[in-house]
């Protein structure tokens, strides 16, 4: 593996762990509360990983497209059908983990998102744009990347997915997580441009963050267990 995809991954573990010991010192220093500070500092250390991350992929960059990558049309075909695609893996792993294993719905980490952006609504540009691009270069591109290049798309994915639903810190739905890095996985090799599985990522993302914004908490509540029944339905129920 290229030393600069090593600097890559080093510079999103330092991201994710940056605010143990950056957000404590902005709330000493500004007038702020701790729980602000851990906003804040998690929006700034997003942006410059992102910013270094682009740095470090310029040779990527300027080595241009891949032998048969989608052309422009094949992309935007490919970034609808992969959203749909998503959405669908995503409903599946959250009806098998419900029906099957007895696991509650709803993610406690897309909880936990969503309370930020409300009491900070600027946090949005996290999950919605800069979170997409970084977790879709690392764990597609370079992960999942490596792994094909030894092995098969099967096993690839499925290791890459997995590793991509552990770093979500949210066990419980690690499957409905590996479920969507499986799709994202699929586009990639398909289209041969990481830029669909980065779209679709983002839209997705996109999507949830608007209805929870627009739809009020009751009437999601009640889309949510028609959603279930649907699920039961269609697993047999």
């Amino acid at each position: 593996m290229p030393k600069r995809y090593w600097w890559i991954i080093v510079t999103y573990l330092i991201m994710q762990f940056s605010g143990l010991i950056f957000a404590p010192i902005l709330y000493i220093l500004l007038p702020i509360s701790y729980v602000q500070a851990s906003i804040y500092w998690s929006i700034i250390s997003f942006v410059l990983a992102l910013v270094i991350v682009l740095v470090l992929l310029r040779p990527d960059m300027k080595a241009g497209n891949a032998r048969n990558a989608a052309s422009t049309v094949a992309i935007i075909g490919w970034c609808i059908l992969g959203v749909f695609m998503a959405f669908f893996a995503q409903s599946i792993a959250a009806a098998i983990e419900t029906y099957l294993l007895g696991i509650d719905p709803g993610s406690e980490n897309t909880q936990q998102i969503m309370d930020i952006a409300r009491a900070l609504p600027i946090f949005m540009i996290i999950p919605a744009i800069i979170a997409p691009v970084l977790e879709e270069i690392i764990f597609r591109k370079i992960i999942f990347g490596q792994f094909y290049a030894k092995t098969n798309f099967f096993i690839a994915a499925l290791l890459s997915a997995l590793i991509f639903g552990i770093i979500h810190l949210d066990p419980t739905h690690l499957l409905v997580y590996a479920s969507m890095g499986f799709v994202f996985a699929f586009l990639y090799v398909q289209t041969k441009r990481i830029l669909v599985p980065i779209i679709v990522h983002a839209a997705m993302n996109t999507i949830v963050v608007i209805v929870q914004f627009g739809v009020d908490p009751e009437d999601l509540e009640r889309m949510q267990q028609e959603l279930e029944q649907m699920q039961m339905i269609f697993l047999g129920g």
